[in-house]
C-alpha cells in the first residue's frame, strides 16, 4: 500500500525515513517534500501543497492513509477535509487543533479542565498587557496569540524587553497576546499518540529553543534534541500522563471536539518533580521527531493504523534503549533574517546509526543549497548521552556551509544528571 506524509521540514524527512522502512508499503509519497525525502529510498516527492492538491493526490494515488507533519495544514482544517471525502487522515481537526493555533484558546481549556500551566492574562490591547507586565516584573513570558512557527515566545528577562515584545507580539498575533508568568525548572517534550480515546506515550524527547550554547539568545523552533530525558522519571512520567496528558484528552472530548492525532506538551518540570503545561502543540515536535524515529523500533505503519482505528490500547511501541541526539545547522541570520541560498558543500555519510535529516534545503543547478532558518539535523545513535554529544558534533563538523550556526551542548543537561 502507499502512504502520504504531508510537509516539507526535518520533521517530516524522519517521518518519512520511518515509513519507508516499513515492508508493508510499496510507495511513501511527500508532498511537497525536499532534497532529503527525494533521496530517500521508498520515498517520492510530489508538488502538491494545498488542501485540494493534498485530497487529489490521495485520491489519485489511492493512499491507504496520511499523516499531516506541520501545524498549519492541521489548523486550516486539512483533517475536515480528507474526512469530508471519506480518506484515512492522523491528526486532529480545526477545532481540536486550536488547542496550538490558539495560545488563549489552550490557557482556557487548561484554567477549564483544571491542568496545572502558569497564571496568565490574554490581551487584546498594548496599554493594558503592559500595565499587567509592570505591575508582576520580569522576567515574564509573552505569547504571540496565533501560529508563529515556533518562534512567537519571547521569555523576557527585563521590563524594556517585555514591553517591546507585546508590541511586537500585537502585530503578528491577530490583535491577541498572552502574558504569563515565568516557569522555573527543565523542560521536557511529552509527544503521545491520541486515537479520540486512548493514549500511546511515546518516548521522551527534550529540545533546545535557544538559539546559542548554555541556553543564551534568542528563541527558535529549536537547534537540537535528544531522547530518552531524564528528567522525565518514572514518576514525573506518570504525573504527566494523569495530571496533563489524559485531562487534556478527557476535556477535549467532554468539550465536543475528540482529540486524534499527536498531542505534544511542553512541559516544565520543577525541583520537586511537579510539571506545569507550558503549551500543547499538535503535532510531532522538531527537532524532536528526528531522534524519537531514530529510536522507534516498531513499525510506524503498525502505531498509526491503529490509532487510525481507535486501537491504541491494543499496541505497544518498541523502542532502542540507546540514546539518540539531534543536531541542528541552521543558516547565518537565523532566527531573525535567515541567509538563504548557500551552497552546502559537504554532508556526513549516513547508515542505520547516523542520518542526517533535511528540513530547509533546495537544489538549485544540481547544487544543494539552504533554503531555510533551520537547514538539516544530523542525528546520532549511541549508547550514553556523552557518547551521542560527541558524536554528533563530530559530524557536525563534516556538515559545510557559509554562516552555519549550530549548539555544541546539545544533551548537557541530561549529561549533569
Amino acid at each position: 500500500m502507499k502512504v502520504l506524509v504531508i510537509g516539507s521540514g526535518g520533521r517530516e524527512h524522519a517521518i518519512a525515513w520511518k515509513l519507508a522502512q516499513s515492508q508493508k508499503l510499496a510507495k511513501v509519497l511527500v508532498a511537497p517534500g525536499n532534497p532529503g525525502t527525494a533521496s530517500t529510498e521508498g520515498c517520492h516527492n510530489h508538488p502538491a501543497n494545498t488542501v485540494a492538491q493534498w485530497l487529489a493526490l490521495a485520491r489519485d494515488e489511492q493512499v491507504a492513509f496520511t499523516v499531516v507533519g506541520p501545524e498549519a495544514p492541521l489548523a486550516s482544517g486539512i483533517v475536515d477535509a480528507f474526512r469530508a471525502q471519506g480518506l484515512a487522515i492522523f491528526g486532529p481537526t480545526q477545532a481540536a487543533a486550536q488547542l496550538e493555533s490558539s495560545k488563549a484558546f489552550a490557557k482556557d481549556f487548561m484554567r477549564r479542565h483544571h491542568i496545572p500551566t502558569a497564571a496568565y492574562q490574554v490581551f487584546t490591547e498594548a496599554p493594558a498587557a503592559k500595565t499587567y507586565i509592570e505591575n508582576l516584573g520580569a522576567p515574564i513570558v509573552i505569547k504571540a496569540d496565533g501560529l508563529a512557527a515556533g518562534k512567537g515566545v519571547v521569555v523576557a528577562q527585563t521590563l524594556p524587553e517585555a514591553l517591546a515584545a507585546v508590541d511586537d507580539m500585537l502585530a503578528i498575533a491577530g490583535g491577541r497576546v498572552v502574558v504569563e508568568e515565568c516557569l522555573l525548572g527543565e523542560e521536557a517534550s511529552f509527544i503521545v499518540m491520541v486515537d479520540g480515546k486512548h493514549i500511546l506515550p511515546l518516548a521522551t524527547s527534550q529540545d533546545h529553543k535557544r538559539l546559542l550554547d548554555h541556553d543564551l539568545g534568542p528563541n527558535t523552533g529549536g537547534m537540537g534534541a535528544y531522547s530518552p530525558a531524564p528528567v522525565v522519571t518514572p514518576a514525573v512520567h506518570a504525573k504527566i500522563m494523569r495530571e496533563i496528558i489524559t485531562p487534556a484528552v478527557e476535556g477535549m472530548a467532554k468539550d465536543g471536539t475528540p482529540y486524534t492525532g499527536f498531542l505534544y506538551a511542553g512541559v516544565m518540570i520543577d525541583a520537586q518533580g511537579n510539571p506545569k503545561t507550558l503549551e500543547f502543540n499538535c503535532r510531532l515536535g522538531d527537532p524532536e521527531t528526528q531522534p524519537l524515529m531514530m529510536r522507534l523500533k516498531s513499525d510506524l505503519v503498525d502505531l498509526l493504523q491503529a490509532a487510525l482505528k481507535g486501537e491504541l490500547d491494543k499496541i505497544e511501541a518498541e523502542w532502542d534503549r540507546r540514546t539518540a541526539l539531534a543536531v541542528v545547522a541552521a543558516s547565518q541570520g537565523y532566527p531573525a533574517t535567515p541567509i538563504l541560498g548557500k551552497a552546502i558543500t559537504q554532508l556526513p555519510s549516513n547508515s542505520s546509526e547516523q542520518q542526517t535529516f533535511h528540513a530547509g534545503t533546495q537544489i538549485v543547478n544540481a547544487q544543494l543549497c539552504t533554503a531555510g532558518g533551520r537547514v538539516l539535523a544530523f542525528t546520532v545513535l549511541a549508547d550514553t548521552i556523552r557518547q551521542a554529544q560527541k558524536l554528533a558534533n563530530e559530524g557536525m563538523q563534516q556538515v559545510h556551509f557559509d554562516g552555519m550556526q549550530y549548539r555544541q551542548d546539545i544533551g548537557a543537561k541530561a549529561i549533569k544528571r
